[in-house]
């Protein structure tokens, strides 16, 4: 693996596990789509800022795209303020309109200079490890890793200095107010940090890109565990694992890197989606049919003690009659007594089913619901 290769990777995983840092609060917060209004919407900060200072510098562009994801959730907060519309609507007016008035301007007055819409909104990772930072003759490496990693520290410190006031605020508004914090305080300076790690992943995955990592990795974080700090942790380390497979994959393919990155992290999200131990689907359709199990276990018990005097002997019933009276399905009629007999409430004995102790427990507690 070359240095240039090595360094598309760093720059990658820094941008990935710094975007999921601030994105687990969007994902806790039910904020998702600011993301992605905020990616969008700070094209307009760009470029009106290079029509003042005509340079595509950094600094400047970040201070201009920050100010304007600033004011993009005071104005989705103006509008949810008049209780004329609820916040996603709110979002869904703000940020194309923004974003809009960006493109126009870039297709009006920035069509020959070095600011084109393809670089903002996809990103180009291939070229980080040409863009240098050198001081005094010194290659430092790419001033990618350098913007990114300062982000991320920022971002760390952030949710390191700040932990219990963005948990209280994130999980009850009027306890942390109660407090004595400001939600309103944290909500800006958390979507200012927003801003500013979606614009200094312009460069190296573009806007729409960077919406993928900033809610993908944690989503898939939140259906894996309860508790915030691990949360957080497992957030960083799928985001830097789907940068690296994704890297793996584009150079596989000779596919796009930072869609490939993306793509890595959607796929990670839906097996996870799937295979999560409490939350995923197939967890929660098995918990369903075990609770259908053993309701029907219960429902079988509870025939038995009913029915016990028509029965030979007491507490008899025989196995070949439950299909025809409860209704059942052969292989859901096995299944519901195969359960009981692990529960230990009914044993089988020539033929016929007996309720044990536990069974007789079981029935009356159910009839006394």
């Amino acid at each position: 693996m070359s240095s240039a290769q090595i360094e598309i990777i760093l720059v990658a995983v820094v941008v990935a596990a710094s975007c999921s840092l601030i994105g687990t609060f969007l994902v806790l917060r039910k904020m998702a789509l600011m993301s992605d209004a905020i990616s969008h919407a700070v094209l307009l900060g760009i470029v009106v800022m290079f029509f003042f200072v005509r340079s595509t510098a950094s600094v400047p562009m970040v201070l201009a795209a920050t100010a304007t994801g600033v004011l993009t959730v005071y104005l989705v907060e103006l509008l949810v303020g008049t209780r004329l519309v609820k916040e996603d609507a709110a979002i869904g007016l703000v940020f194309p309109a923004l974003f809009s008035i960006g493109v126009i301007l870039i297709s009006r007055h920035a069509a020959n200079i070095h600011l084109d819409i393809d670089v903002v909104l996809l990103g180009e990772l291939a070229f980080v490890p040409f863009d240098r930072l050198t001081i005094a003759g010194l290659d430092l490496g790419p001033k990618s890793l350098w913007l990114g990693l300062s982000v991320g520290i920022i971002n760390l410190i952030f949710v390191l200095l700040f932990y219990k006031e963005l948990k209280l605020a994130t999980f009850d508004p009027s306890l942390a107010a109660a407090l004595g914090f400001s939600p309103t305080l944290i909500h800006y300076a958390l979507m200012t940090l927003v801003s500013v790690t979606a614009v200094s992943s312009f460069e190296v995955v573009g806007s729409v890109l960077v919406v993928g990592l900033m809610i993908a990795p944690p989503a898939s974080a939140y259906l894996l565990t309860d508790r915030l700090p691990v949360m957080l942790g497992l957030g960083v380390l799928i985001a830097a694992g789907s940068a690296g497979l994704g890297y793996a994959t584009a150079y596989l393919f000779d596919s796009s890197i930072s869609g490939s990155m993306a793509t890595v992290a959607g796929l990670i999200l839906a097996v996870t989606v799937l295979v999560a131990p409490e939350r995923g689907l197939i967890s929660r359709w098995l918990r369903r049919r075990r609770q259908r199990i053993r309701f029907a276990a219960e429902t079988l018990i509870v025939h038995l003690v009913n029915h016990a005097d028509a029965l030979e002997v007491a507490g008899k019933h025989p196995v070949g009659q439950l299909k025809k009276q409860l209704k059942w399905r052969e292989p859901f009629t096995q299944e519901v007594l195969h359960f009981a007999g692990q529960q230990k409430w009914l044993v089988e004995r020539n033929g016929r089913l007996h309720l044990t102790s536990a069974g007789s427990s079981v029935a009356a507690r159910v009839t006394e619901r």
